[in-house]
C-alpha cells in the first residue's frame, strides 16, 4: 500500500509499519454502545484507520450523558447516539466505512450483527447485553474486547482469544452468572467520574488495535483492573473454569431462545454480599476471616483485623483459609465479588463465604454516618 499521510505516525512506528496499517485497513470491527466507553473507543479506532466500523446503539442523547460521552454536545439532546456518532466520525476519517444501527442488541439480531466482523468491542452498560455478547461471540468464535466501569475502578479484558497454552476464557469465566444489583449497580446508581470511561474506552481501542495488527501482547485470559483514585492497576488471570451451576446457551438455536432478561434479573441469593452493617455485626466473631483483596499499597487501610491477599494471588493462598466464615473486601465491591466466585470454586460449600457490598468506600461511609 502507499504510505498515507494520515497514518504516517503509525506506519513509521517500529514493529507496526505499513504491514500493521494494512491489517487495520482490512479489518471489520463492531462496537456495541456509544456511551462513555464507546465514545472514547470509537474515536481512536476511527482515527487509527480500521477499515470498516459498525456502531450499534438504540439510545438517545441526554443531558446527563455529556459529562462523559464526549462525542456529543448540548445542541444534540434527543438525537440518536449512533446516528450522531457516525456522522461525526465520518468527518474525523472519511477514508473508512462507518455503518450505524439504531437498534437494541438482542438474541434475535446478535448473530447477524456479529457474523461479518473480525472483532466485537463491548462498550455496553448492562449485564443483559454483556452476557448476550459473551455467549454469541463464544458460539461464533469471535474475539470480544470487554470494558466496564464501577465507581472509581475500570476493567479491561480480551475474551475468546487463545493464549500461548491454547486456552480461551469468556465473560462467564469471570461472572458465571449475573451478579445482583447490590454487587454491581450501574453508573446511574453508583455514579462515575467522566474521565474513567474515557480511559477504559481508550484501553479497549488499544487492545483491539493490538489484536488486529499483531503488535504486543493482548489481555487474553486476563483482567486488568485500574483505580483512578490511586493510579494503581493490576492484572489477574481469569480462571478457565465456569461454575457447574451456570446456565447459558451453547448453540445459535439455544441462543435465539434464551431469555436474557429473566436470566439477568434473577436474584441469586448465594451470590449476594453482606452490607457494612452486617459486617460490623459479625466482626468480632472468632471464626471470621476477613480477606482484603486489594493490592498491598491501596488505601485506606481496613480498620479491623484482616489479612491482605491481592486478588491475582488469591488462588495461590487458599491454604491460609482456616476459618469457616470468610468475608472478602476490596475498594468498591467489584473485585471482592470476583474473589467470592473464585473461592467458591476452590473450596466449595464447606465454608460460608461472603463479600462486602460497596467495599471499603461503603464501609467507611457507613461508619462516618453512624
Amino acid at each position: 500500500m502507499n504510505v498515507n499521510e494520515r497514518y504516517i505516525r503509525q506506519t513509521t512506528l517500529s514493529g507496526f509499519g505499513e504491514r500493521g496499517q494494512l491489517k487495520l485497513k482490512n479489518a471489520k470491527v463492531l462496537v456495541v454502545g456509544t456511551g462513555g466507553l464507546g465514545c472514547s473507543a470509537l474515536q481512536y479506532l476511527v482515527a487509527a484507520g480500521i477499515g470498516s466500523i459498525s456502531i450499534v446503539d438504540f439510545d438517545k442523547i441526554e443531558i446527563s450523558n455529556l459529562q462523559r460521552q464526549v462525542l456529543f454536545n448540548t445542541l444534540e439532546l434527543g438525537l440518536p447516539k449512533a446516528e450522531v456518532a457516525a456522522r461525526k466520525l465520518r468527518l474525523l476519517n472519511p477514508e473508512i466505512e462507518i455503518k450505524e444501527y439504531i437498534a437494541r442488541v438482542s438474541n434475535h439480531n446478535v448473530v447477524n450483527l456479529i457474523s461479518n466482523h473480525d472483532v466485537v468491542v463491548d462498550c455496553s452498560d448492562n449485564f443483559e447485553t454483556r452476557f448476550l455478547l459473551c455467549d454469541a461471540c463464544k458460539i461464533l468464535d469471535k474475539p470480544l474486547v470487554f470494558g466496564a466501569i464501577y465507581r472509581y475502578e475500570g476493567q479491561v479484558a480480551v475474551f475468546n482469544v487463545s493464549d500461548k497454552n491454547e486456552v480461551k476464557t469468556t465473560y462467564r469465566h469471570l461472572f458465571s452468572s449475573p451478579p445482583g444489583p447490590e454487587e454491581a449497580p450501574d453508573c446511574n446508581t453508583a455514579g462515575v467520574l467522566g474521565v474513567l470511561p474515557g480511559i477504559i474506552g481508550t484501553m479497549q481501542a488499544t487492545e483491539t488495535i493490538k489484536l488486529l495488527s499483531g503488535v504486543g501482547e493482548v489481555l487474553s485470559n486476563k483482567l486488568l483492573v485500574l483505580s483512578i483514585l490511586s493510579h494503581q492497576s493490576f492484572t489477574m488471570d481469569i480462571p478457565p473454569v465456569i461454575s457447574q451451576t451456570a446456565t447459558y446457551p451453547d448453540s445459535i438455536q439455544a441462543l435465539e431462545n434464551f431469555d436474557y432478561a429473566s436470566h439477568c434479573k434473577r436474584n441469586k441469593s448465594s451470590d449476594r454480599g453482606i452490607s457494612p452493617a452486617e459486617l460490623l455485626h459479625i466482626i468480632d466473631n472468632d471464626d471470621l476471616l476477613l480477606i482484603d483483596v486489594r493490592n498491598k499499597h491501596e488505601t485506606p487501610d481496613m480498620p479491623f483485623r484482616h489479612v491482605r491477599i491481592p486478588l491475582h494471588l488469591l488462588s495461590d493462598h487458599i491454604a491460609i483459609i482456616d476459618k469457616k466464615n470468610v468475608v472478602v473486601v476490596c475498594q468498591s465491591g467489584q473485585r471482592s465479588h470476583t474473589a467470592l466466585l473464585l473461592l467458591r470454586e476452590k473450596i466449595g460449600l464447606s465454608h460460608t463465604i461472603n463479600h462486602l457490598e460497596g467495599g471499603i468506600i461503603a464501609l467507611n461511609q457507613y461508619i462516618d454516618e453512624n
